[in-house]
């Protein structure tokens, strides 16, 4: 099939740095081998993140421009809270600055030291908000999800098994409420089927446990069930949303994804109980509960992303770029996460570097060599980020999934960047045996790939 043509026109441009193999070579070195550490007017093509990387549209900016900047009751924010409510359905919308902090409130309010919060796959600060309150994650996602190889049409899907196991063995006191995050971004932004979401629904609800979603990509995930879920080819991404989030009692949301926007967030909830303890929080850490944490103009620019977003002919664009890439390297042989999800392609590390141990960090190594020879930033999803030690015995244990993302920008490279991406990354997979692992010198007691101090063996 032909790759559609963009689904917009370029109006204005940001000119790209370029650097030597010798500069980043010196670059990475004193980055203690940790691309967040490296300057980003050093890098070529930036796929660390696709949060808040999105190219704004001119709609977006004009907004900007008629932001209330009032303390209490801007008018951004009615538009703002109209347009989340339209969406997604929820009775209270909560402003914030981001995704994260949305799931610090929610957890601050929720949960108690000791219990214990299902998910498909915990990303990274989720995790580390859960742990940060005294409780336990707990990763449930199909067995298909955890195999690179398989092409299975929803991997991201929750095994109502092992949550019914989960249910029985913590029991409902234990788990104050269930997560389930659209598209499943550890496990390389797979999508979850609607049928799964009612299933793990119907299931919590019968033992009187919340349902939220972490719905920072919730439209990608929209598009792929319109797209290969039987039942909703003929209804539009508007409706999918509703009825999706329909089974849930409330998601929190970074709006630096699906919102195309560079900062922003919000809580939904149906309970005004909950919804009343976090808004008490929200004003002792973020600000008012009209703008928490946000100025006027990002409220509203996160209202117009929210509407841009939905629509079929830029979902279209977006999930076929990844997919193109996807493409490019597969034909090549290099070991990817198939299939491509919706915001990034996953290389996997554990294939892509055989000879290097988990406890020498491959997803690392493999991130440091495409810096120094590419200058391409992306990020590890592996030992780094999630490796951890046992409480009760001490042992360390080490992720299923050894990945890298290339977590692609929305609206923001052409498809000549995307074949430079996979030009590079064939030239690394040639040479792979030279590549050498990591060893950490310094690490910080929470989020750690953040910071980390490295050296290569």
């Amino acid at each position: 099939m032909q790759f559609p043509a963009e689904p917009f026109k370029i109006k204005v441009v940001e000119p790209i740095n370029r650097t030597t193999r010798e500069e980043r070579a010196k670059l990475i070195e004193e980055a203690g081998f940790n691309v967040f550490a490296i300057p980003a007017e050093k890098i070529m093509i930036d796929l660390l993140t696709d949060s808040g990387t999105s190219a704004m549209s001119d709609n977006q900016w004009a907004g900007m421009m008629i932001g209330d900047e009032s303390y209490a009751g801007s008018r951004n924010y009615f538009h703002f809270e109209k347009t989340i409510k339209s969406i997604f359905g929820f009775k209270n919308v909560i402003p914030t600055h981001q995704g994260r902090v949305a799931e610090n409130l929610l957890f601050s309010v929720m949960l108690k030291p000791g219990d214990v919060v299902p998910n498909n796959i915990h990303f990274d600060t989720t995790r580390a908000n859960v742990e940060h309150k005294g409780g336990q994650p707990l990763d449930l996602v199909i067995d298909e999800g955890l195999d690179p190889t398989y092409d299975h049409p929803f991997k991201g899907n929750m095994d109502i098994e092992k949550l019914k196991n989960a249910i029985r063995k913590y029991g409902k006191e234990r788990i104050p409420l269930v997560m389930l995050t659209v598209t499943n971004n550890s496990g390389g932004g797979q999508p979850v089927s609607m049928e799964n979401i009612r299933q793990v629904s119907r299931t919590v609800k019968k033992h009187g446990i919340p349902l939220f979603f972490d719905a920072c990509r919730f439209a990608e995930n929209c598009y792929f069930i319109k797209q290969r879920e039987q039942g909703y080819r003929d209804k539009s991404i508007s409706d999918v949303a509703l009825e999706m989030f329909s089974y849930a009692d409330g998601c929190t949301m970074s709006a630096k994804k699906d919102g195309l926007v560079n900062m922003g967030g919000f809580l939904g909830v149906n309970d005004d109980r909950i919804a009343q303890n976090i808004t008490n929080l929200l004003i002792l850490m973020e600000g008012f509960p009209t703008y928490g944490g946000l100025s006027g103009r990002d409220l509203e620019a996160v209202a117009r992303g929210l509407k841009e977003v939905l629509n079929i002919d830029y979902l279209h664009y977006r999930v076929s770029q990844v997919r193109y890439l996807g493409d490019l390297l597969t034909k090549a042989g290099v070991p990817i996460v198939k299939p491509t999800g919706g915001h990034a392609v996953y290389l996997n590390a554990k294939e892509f570097l055989p000879h290097i141990p988990q406890e020498q960090f491959p997803g690392q190594a493999l991130t440091v060599s495409l810096y120094r020879e590419a200058g391409i930033r992306a990020v590890e999803i592996g030992s780094l980020m999630f490796a951890h030690k046992d409480a009760e015995t001490g042992k360390m244990i080490y992720p299923e999934l050894e990945l890298v993302r290339l977590a692609i920008p929305r609206r923001v490279y052409t498809m000549q960047h995307i074949n430079y991406v996979a030009g590079a990354i064939v030239e690394i997979f040639k040479s792979r045996d030279k590549i050498r692992g990591l060893q950490i010198i310094y690490e910080a007691p929470v989020l750690r790939h953040f910071t980390a101090k490295l050296k290569e063996i």
